[in-house]
């Protein structure tokens, strides 16, 4: 890969052709050049989508169709400038197609918010740790925290501390699934042996038998109460907004999400660490012991346990796979983008849209003007 060369320099048409020769993906915006190479693997269209757009002047896709994209995601294209294309803009770079400037469609109304990202002039100083800082943006945090950024954060000053809040996303299998499968194991032979039944706390006479043959039927029941749970608590506790006033909630919204939303390409930040998560799934265990018989609640709590595995390697896939155009997670991935760019208030479900569906905070279809 070409290095990306430091920004306000300036380029030919046939520097910029030996770049996408070498495999670079370099697009425009008028005469202003972008260098998305890293990050055409997380384009929720696809990689494709954004390899066949290199050395073209994308400013008529931003405004689309298929979509117009949201002011977010023109901001975030800023991040990944790198100069401007000098020469003849009605010129060629061999097979790719240069348009006018004067062909841009641009928004007026955003066009002053086009400017390269100045980290010095940011509300925060990222040479420093965030979290202790965030809580004193006051009522301009919500605002700062939706405009997303493409470099790592760092939260806390202990270097231990700071390494658990990381995760590498296959921690999340290795931990979890041996101990689902045990557990799975254990509570069948359990239901296996007769000997449990519903409602002992209460009544013997009317006590109901539990057989080894609802063992699937609860454990899928618990896959499906996990899928509510993680609705609940991203729309809920995730997406809380925290009072202007109160450093410490705002603290605790960054520290639980709202540093995702900030840096949502930050790969060590997108699956749950295992030592809080080992404080989440203690705490739903017990609920479930102390209502339920071992067996019925733990067999629950497993089916739970693989729906949540399933919810963090979706959401990390989310991010960073490139799924198939028109497949599940296809349609999935662009959700989920349309999420963190523009419309935080809506679309939820991260494994599902059942429950976006169902309590009506599905991301709304954009309608679009058909092109003549």
């Amino acid at each position: 890969m070409v290095p990306a060369p430091p920004p306000a320099a300036s380029f030919s048409p046939a520097e910029v052709q030996r770049r996408l020769a070498a495999g670079a993906c370099w697009v425009r915006r008028g005469a202003r050049l972008y260098d998305l190479t890293g990050f055409v693997r997380h384009h929720p269209g696809g990689e494709q989508l954004l390899r066949s757009r290199a050395g073209q002047d994308i400013s008529a896709d931003l405004d689309g169709p298929p979509h117009r994209h949201s002011d977010n995601a023109r901001r975030w294209l800023e991040q990944f400038y790198v100069g401007e294309l000098r020469g003849d803009l009605q010129g060629s770079l061999e097979n790719v197609t240069l348009a006018s400037v004067e062909t841009q469609k641009t928004d007026p109304a955003i066009e002053p918010r086009f400017k390269e990202v100045d980290w010095d002039k940011d509300l925060v100083d990222w040479q420093k740790p965030l979290l202790w800082q965030v809580g004193h943006l006051g009522e301009k945090y919500d605002e700062w925290v939706h405009q997303p950024v493409t470099r790592p954060i760092r939260l806390f000053h202990s270097d231990l501390v700071e390494a658990l809040s990381k995760t590498a996303w296959y921690c999340v299998p290795i931990i979890w699934v041996p101990l689902m499968l045990y557990l799975s194991w254990s509570y069948y032979r359990t239901l296996a042996q007769g000997n449990v039944r519903l409602f002992t706390s209460f009544t013997t006479e009317y006590s109901v038998a539990v057989p080894e043959s609802v063992f699937p039927g609860l454990f899928v029941l618990g896959m499906f109460l996990w899928s509510l749970t993680e609705y609940l608590i991203h729309r809920f506790l995730f997406h809380m907004k925290p009072p202007s006033n109160s450093y410490y909630l705002i603290t605790l919204h960054f520290v639980m999400h709202g540093q995702h939303h900030k840096a949502p390409f930050d790969g060590s930040r997108l699956v749950f660490p295992p030592v809080p998560a080992s404080l989440v799934v203690a705490f739903f265990y017990m609920v479930l012991r102390l209502i339920l018989p071992e067996a019925v609640g733990g067999t629950l709590f497993v089916g739970g346990l693989l729906g949540y595995i399933v919810y963090d390697m979706t959401h990390y896939y989310l991010h960073f796979g490139s799924p198939h155009k028109g497949s599940y997670l296809y349609r999935m991935k662009a959700h989920h983008v349309k999420h963190h760019f523009a419309h935080q208030k809506s679309g939820f479900g991260i494994s599902t849209t059942l429950w976006d569906y169902f309590f009506h905070t599905l991301i709304p279809e954009e309608a679009h003007p058909k092109t003549q």
